[in-house]
């Protein structure tokens, strides 16, 4: 009995990962749609119906392209770095407070604040390892940003965590029945929001790949399946930092359409930030870290603790 749970269980993390698979390939669809109705223009829409077949081709073409590395890179690192990058949003995915055949996380924010940790090393490392200029100081950017936001990000789910006093996701839903939390807490969901757009690297942070200066940042030395597997990975994050806004401040996890609505309309927006904001300034973005989001989720946390003292 026991090796068929187990068999079951790696079934459907198999689908899931599957499924993790095609949500990323119509989301990078649905962004160049969203982008383009933004910009005034069709966006993709020659291959299959309404460009439906496009993150097809463009998975094709890009996997089946030669793969060139520099000769004074580090190429062990620089090979496995994007591998590891990709595992690691895999990794992310087994958290999903699923009701059936999945493991049960009872300490699924720890492990997901130690998942995106170990994150922030894969781009510092495929940086470092390209041995270029412009690949070193985008990591480095993109190092500092992500140190940066994780720690006002962890103080703002603990203050989620202080309400529900637990650590599972799955009891997320139970105390938002009669109200959600985006509403007892809107500044923080909105801090939090604009915090998982810098630790996904979206615009208007996105100085990991600052264009106009770094010529592409850290990833200027991939092509073909590294540069591949560098987007899967971030595009992977985005889904489940949408769904994990959901779950924590938009009414839980429940398998309804209505769920995959609410995760689909948070993913819409990262669309509609990079189609509305220009890349902010790096001294500001530190500012805005370390000088209103690390006060502000500081202050939140003292509040919910000295309501649960004092309601105790």
């Amino acid at each position: 009995m026991f090796y068929m749970d187990l068999f079951m269980i790696i079934i459907g993390l198999l689908i899931l990962i599957l499924g993790v698979l095609i949500g990323v390939a119509f989301l990078t669809l649905l962004e160049r749609k969203v982008l383009g109705y933004i910009q005034i223009r069709k966006g993709p829409n020659k291959v299959g119906f309404m460009g439906l077949l496009q993150p097809f081709s463009d998975a094709i073409k890009l996997f089946t392209k030669e793969s060139t590395y520099p000769n004074f890179s580090n190429y062990f690192c620089y090979y496995f770095s994007p591998v590891f990058s990709f595992m690691m949003s895999l990794l992310l995915w087994v958290l999903i407070p699923y009701f059936f055949n999945m493991i049960n996380f009872n300490l699924a924010i720890l492990f997901f604040f130690c998942v995106t940790s170990m994150g922030v090393y894969m781009v510092m490392i495929a940086g470092w390892s390209s041995n270029s200029n412009y690949a070193l100081l985008g990591g480095l950017r993109s190092v500092a940003q992500t140190i940066s936001y994780e720690v006002s990000m962890a103080l703002i789910i603990l203050s989620v965590i202080l309400l529900i006093m637990d650590f599972n996701l799955i009891y997320m839903n139970k105390y938002q029945n009669i109200i959600w939390f985006f509403f007892l807490m809107i500044p923080l969901s909105m801090s939090l929001f604009s915090s998982f757009l810098a630790e996904t690297n979206r615009t208007p942070f996105d100085f990991a790949e600052g264009e106009s200066e770094l010529v592409s940042g850290f990833n200027i030395e991939y092509s073909s399946g590294g540069f591949a597997l560098i987007f899967l990975a971030e595009y992977s994050s985005i889904l489940f930092m949408s769904m994990l806004f959901v779950i924590m401040y938009m009414g839980g996890y429940l398998l309804s359409f209505i769920f995959y609505l609410k995760l689909s309309l948070i993913s819409f927006l990262f669309i509609w930030v990079r189609g509305t904001l220009p890349r902010y300034r790096y001294d500001k973005l530190m500012y805005l870290a370390w000088k209103i989001y690390l006060p502000i989720s500081l202050n939140y946390l003292l509040l919910f603790m000295g309501l649960k003292i004092f309601l105790m």
